[in-house]
């Protein structure tokens, strides 16, 4: 079997995604990585020798000897970049979120139905072992059916990696209830088993925002960014310095949800936590589950079998299996196996570019709404056809 060849746009801080992809003389080789910033460029000629690395992005959306690429670059300029690579016939991997607007992601979906290109969003947390576990134990029916879910995003990072560059513009992101929420909204529904109708949101900026020491305009950041998964000592919040110069996103968010099946859900979002992990509660009408913890080694806790007072000891305890490394828990190597797969066979995949855009659109409605005095806010539907197309596995047959 001859190596895919790789091109990646964007060597930031998802370039992870572009290093697990190159595996030389084992199914995918990085051949052209574009990015417009000198030092990412030099990072990407190091990384993988031997590759052309450029300014110019249509080296790799239109230049030729590529196979398949990885849009990787910040989240307001997905669209453009993926619906190039999709007219050029490549399949792309596209980060989560798949845009910034309800709008450009139907775009994307309309794109890839009309050119028959395909396309995988990269919602890496579909394989997360402890998503997986929890995902497991509902479909065995250990707290019966699914009536209400809780999520709790505990973002301790959240002043190194989202208020010093572009994350901390609505411009860039619309938010970051959209930008970091991406991921759980998409979790929430996979474990309900339906997408969002209505969504009611409240958020403010109430820490990051009285932090006077910003860089001035146009000054570039300093290179401090601890590497992903590393300790930063930045603690606590207000001994951040170098901010980005233009801060205008919430650092609390707060939704409710109710979905298509009638679940009702509710998701929390702190970026100025001590501690960084995500933990989901979802209980159903015979029992609930929660993770303790959401890498290897974490525990999903099960009680089921009684009513009680508070007892810490659940009914069922399971353990969070261990992958064989790779970030997020060992997710990203399973994400970046299954692109690869689906860039050369096709097929069923577990990620979902239907489940992507709804995503987005819980995210910039609960945007809409919690800027807006909380009013709620109804999440449009998708076009049915798109939807039976990518739920069809995006065959050349379901597309005109």
């Amino acid at each position: 079997m001859t190596d895919l060849r790789i091109g990646v746009l964007g060597f930031g801080l998802r370039g992870s995604l572009a290093r697990t992809a190159h595996r030389p003389g084992r199914g995918a080789t990085v051949t052209t990585v574009a990015d417009p910033g000198p030092r990412a460029r030099a990072a990407a000629a190091a990384a993988f020798p031997g590759a052309h690395v450029t300014a110019d992005p249509r080296a790799v959306t239109e230049g030729p000897g590529i196979d398949a690429v990885l849009v990787l670059t910040p989240d307001h300029t997905h669209a453009d970049l993926a619906c190039r690579t999709l007219v050029a016939g490549r399949p792309v991997f596209v980060e989560k979120p798949l845009d910034i607007s309800v709008e450009r992601c139907d775009e994307i979906l309309r794109t890839a139905r009309a050119t028959g290109t395909r396309l995988y969003v990269g919602h890496n947390m579909r394989h997360m072992p402890v998503v997986r576990t929890m995902r497991a134990l509902i479909a065995a029916g250990a707290i019966g059916r699914v009536r209400t879910v809780w999520v709790r995003h505990f973002v301790g990072h959240g002043g190194d990696w989202y208020f010093k560059d572009w994350h901390a513009e609505r411009r860039y992101t619309t938010g970051l209830l959209l930008q970091k929420a991406a991921h759980d909204i998409d979790v929430l529904h996979w474990l309900a088993g339906a997408y969002t109708d209505d969504v009611q949101a409240m958020g403010d900026l109430m820490v990051y925002g009285d932090n006077p020491h910003r860089r001035a305009p146009g000054e570039p950041r300093g290179d401090d960014r601890p590497p992903e998964g590393q300790e930063d000592g930045h603690w606590p919040p207000h001994t951040q310095r170098g901010l980005n110069p233009v801060i205008d996103v919430e650092d609390v968010s707060l939704l409710n949800l109710r979905l298509t099946n009638g679940v009702l859900a509710a998701y929390q979002q702190c970026h100025f936590t001590p501690d960084y992990w995500r933990n989901y509660t979802v209980i159903g009408d015979a029992g609930r589950l929660e993770n303790f913890g959401d890498g290897p080694g974490a525990e999903v806790r099960v009680w089921n079998s009684r009513r009680s007072g508070y007892r810490a000891g659940p009914d069922a305890t399971h353990t969070v299996p261990d992958t064989e490394g790779g970030g997020h828990g060992g997710a990203d190597p399973l994400l970046m196996d299954e692109f690869l797969r689906f860039a050369r066979h096709g097929g069923a995949t577990d990620t979902s570019p239907v489940a992507a855009r709804m995503a987005v659109a819980v995210g910039c409605l609960a945007t809409e709404s919690l800027r807006s005095g909380g009013t709620p806010r109804r999440v449009p539907p998708l076009d049915p056809a798109l939807v039976a197309y990518f739920d069809g596995g995006q065959s050349p047959s379901a597309h005109h």
